[in-house]
């Protein structure tokens, strides 16, 4: 389908709504100093007929008066776009932000399945603008449009793809579509962000380019390194010590009721034939 043409004052939203809110009114506050001075200039009084030596023309006169009719309806039209953008980019910040306190709160696979694509895409931005890059939406027509996200860390230039699927795990097809658009677009570096798995193809072909895979365990230890949220990581083999009853490995688990409700213990993986427990630490 082809894609709607958009006006000029559609388009200057457009950049606004791109860009920190705050850029957003500074252009607003930019562009209606500029147009109000064109719109306060002199009318420019043609020299009589017949006069000798230079002078305004009546052509000049009336450039002057276009410029002057046009500036004064565009100091105040130009800026309003610019104050329109703004307030979409603050509201987007504020989702955004918003949407990053509720999977804090809930670090689970199963909150970011709960995000629609356009959600997860909101996320992801967070998540980068966290780390301090500089992001650019793409906005794009569906839950798989291409690149979605455009990183900058100084002059460096990252793409992103955000894939909320449910089921299905992320192929090589989509790490070696995002590749092949770096290098269309000389980006330094990609990232294929999802909210479930990769399969082993997509790993080995990411593997040696500059591309990160993100699967969800990565987006849920960024989300709570962000949010200042201690990470326990899963115990090696090394780590996991003997039951002390029957010396088989033990399963780190969490009291569900008693005194002790909610604290770690190891437990042995034998049970309920073998009820040995040890104190973490």
């Amino acid at each position: 389908m082809a894609r709607r043409k958009e006006s000029l004052f559609e388009i200057l939203m457009e950049i606004a709504a791109k860009l920190p809110w705050q850029a957003g009114l500074a252009l607003a506050l930019l562009t209606y100093l500029v147009f109000h001075h064109f719109a306060s200039l002199p009318p420019i009084v043609p020299a009589p007929l017949g006069s000798n030596g230079p002078g305004p023309t009546v052509g000049d006169s009336m450039v002057r008066q276009l410029l002057v009719s046009f500036s004064m309806f565009l100091q105040y039209i130009v800026p309003f776009c610019f104050v329109l953008g703004a307030f979409v980019s603050y509201r987007t910040r504020r989702r955004q932000a918003e949407l990053h306190r509720n999977v804090s709160g809930n670090p689970s696979r199963e909150a970011l399945e709960k995000l629609s694509w356009r959600e997860f895409e909101h996320l992801t931005a967070e998540l980068f603008r966290r780390e301090g890059f500089r992001v650019v939406q793409q906005g794009g027509d569906g839950p798989d449009g291409g690149v979605d996200l455009e990183l900058y860390m100084g002059k460096d230039k990252y793409l992103v793809q955000c894939k909320q699927w449910k089921t299905s795990k992320v192929g090589v097809a989509i790490v070696r579509e995002l590749y092949g658009v770096m290098t269309a677009r000389q980006a330094v570096g990609g990232y294929v962000v999802a909210s479930g798995e990769f399969t082993e193809d997509a790993k080995n072909f990411a593997e040696g380019r500059s591309i990160r895979l993100m699967p969800a365990q990565k987006v849920l230890a960024m989300v709570q390194q962000q949010s200042g949220q201690q990470i326990t990581p899963p115990p090696t083999v090394s780590s996991v010590p003997a039951c002390p009853s029957c010396a088989s490995p033990m399963v780190l688990r969490t009291a569900q009721k008693g005194e002790l409700v909610g604290s770690k213990f190891w437990g042995c993986s034998r049970f309920p034939a073998c009820r040995g427990i040890r104190k973490v630490g």
